[in-house]
């Protein structure tokens, strides 16, 4: 055998073996891209399902918060009335004879404006201190009603600021959603790209 069918046969081999290992190069690229294209399509119904899901969620807490407040049809005084007096109440001017229909509103009627009341029933004591001390004098008639007045205050301001509390949880549940929409149309814009550029390649 020559030297010359020698170095033929050596560059056969190494052709082929060449071929073979790009071979298996593209297969691992394909594999590759398979698997990153997989979690990408994963990621984004992920992240639109999520988004979805917050959108209703914000949505329905909103509903319900509106629907329940609206139904007691509790509004702040009127403007310029003695109740909603500037100087005692320089916080809730803006909502003056507007109705309590929204988390933002219970917060402030509960915070501002019945709190301001419940200081005034028994001298700033709390409903338990009135409590306890109407157990202590039954016969007390006056310690009576101010403990109920003041459980009933504070139950109204309790169920107030619950409202309010979800009226927060569905806002964050909306901005949430809107991040996680947005994070989907990005993964789905890098799934688009990915795929054209394997096509032109």
């Amino acid at each position: 055998m020559s030297m010359k069918t020698e170095i033929e046969g050596l560059r056969h081999d190494v052709v082929v073996e060449q071929r073979e290992i790009n071979r298996l190069a593209r297969g691992i690229r394909t594999r590759e891209r398979t698997r990153r294209t997989a979690v990408e399509v994963v990621l984004f119904l992920v992240l639109a399902i999520g988004s979805g899901l917050l959108f209703w969620g914000s949505n329905f807490a909103h509903n319900m918060v509106h629907d329940q407040l609206s139904a007691q049809k509790v509004s702040f005084p009127a403007k310029g009335t003695p109740a909603l007096d500037p100087k005692e109440f320089p916080g809730l001017q803006r909502y003056a004879g507007q109705a309590v229909d929204s988390g933002p509103k219970a917060k402030a009627y509960a915070d501002q404006f019945i709190a301001a009341h419940l200081k005034s029933v028994a001298g700033g004591k709390t409903y338990s201190q009135v409590s306890t001390a109407a157990q202590a004098n039954p016969n007390d008639t006056k310690l009576q009603a101010q403990a109920q007045t003041l459980f009933r205050g504070e139950t109204l301001r309790g169920l107030l600021l619950y409202a309010w509390g979800w009226s927060l949880v569905g806002a964050i549940a909306f901005w949430v959603a809107g991040a996680a929409a947005l994070g989907a149309v990005v993964v789905l814009a890098a799934i688009v790209y990915s795929l054209a550029r394997e096509r032109s390649a």
